[in-house]
């Protein structure tokens, strides 16, 4: 079990539960992610008609069915010049080694046909709802379901878990039921777009504009109909990682205030940051931050 010390970090009491040591190291980036070996390759499985409404289905190699799930959902600003899901392929792989069932799910992007607003966000919806349908075939445990995601896919695991809160008559609201799902784990995953929003500039705030079709200020419903935030308490349990060194997704800007506004809410959230750590060692499997990505999941799987 991994020791955690808190301490206040806002004026609003939040707490970081914080990591132990990571060692020094340099800090990965984005290729050095896909370039990581794994084991298994995954099965990829159509959830859409598109060329990108897919996902790979990855099974432990031993263990007893019904298996537990991660869906899994890449990040890379929201956009297809930057990611996909190849770049959580290694994480996805190595749960499945731990016993886990992965659906690492890809989806339309805002500077691909179909994507953006609001083809990105039915999306992720329809995947993870997926999971009913494979589960029958696969011997997946329905009952046992997580959402991982990193960077622009943590934000988008959150609103996995918040959709079932939108108004009906919102363009993104889910098609009937959606899945629930045990908790969510958000990997420097920003919770809410306006505040994430960055014109002009070369950071993934960038993308939040691609996403809606418009800065935040002028596509205001948009905004809020697709930022996790808007709809605290998600009413499901969450484990928000960030690195400390994380020049993309900030911990002390983009997570801790955000964090302090979903538990004031009524939100059970645990906000654990990881030092020297940047932002891509949160999907690498060789990092001390997996061991947490872990112990998060099987915690909130549960026995």
């Amino acid at each position: 079990m991994v020791c955690r010390a808190t301490v206040a970090v806002t004026a609003a009491a939040s707490t970081i539960a914080i990591a132990p040591h990571a060692g020094a190291q340099g800090y990965l980036r984005a290729g050095d992610i896909d370039a990581l070996p794994v084991r298994q390759a995954g099965q990829r499985i159509a959830y859409g008609a598109d060329t990108l409404q897919f996902g790979e289905l990855r099974l432990p190699a031993g263990g007893r069915r019904p298996y537990p799930v991660a869906v899994v959902l890449h990040g890379g600003c929201w956009v297809a010049r930057y990611a996909t899901l190849r770049n959580t392929a290694p994480l996805a792989d190595a749960l499945a080694g731990d016993g886990i069932a992965t659906w690492n799910a890809e989806y339309r992007r805002a500077d691909r046909p179909g994507g953006g607003w609001p083809g990105t966000f039915l999306d992720v919806g329809r995947a993870a709802d997926f999971i009913r349908t494979l589960a029958p075939r696969y011997g997946l445990d329905t009952s046992r379901v997580v959402v991982v995601g990193h960077s622009a896919g943590g934000h988008l695991a959150l609103w996995v878990a918040a959709r079932g809160r939108l108004p009906r008559a919102s363009p993104v609201a889910p098609e009937g039921s959606p899945l629930k799902v045990r908790g969510v784990v958000a990997l420097a995953g920003p919770p809410d777009l306006a505040s994430f929003y960055a014109p002009d500039t070369a950071s993934c705030g960038e993308g939040v504009g691609e996403l809606l079709g418009g800065p935040p200020s002028r596509e205001v419903a948009r905004a809020h109909d697709g930022s996790p935030a808007s709809f605290f308490p998600l009413g499901v349990p969450q484990d928000w990682l960030g690195a400390a060194d994380d020049r993309i997704v900030p911990p002390a800007e983009q997570l801790a205030p955000w964090a302090a506004a979903a538990r004031r809410a009524g939100d059970q959230v645990t906000l654990t940051v990881i030092p020297h750590a940047s932002h891509f060692e949160l999907i690498a499997p060789s990092t001390a931050a997996y061991r947490q990505v872990l112990a998060a999941v099987q915690a909130l799987l549960g026995p």
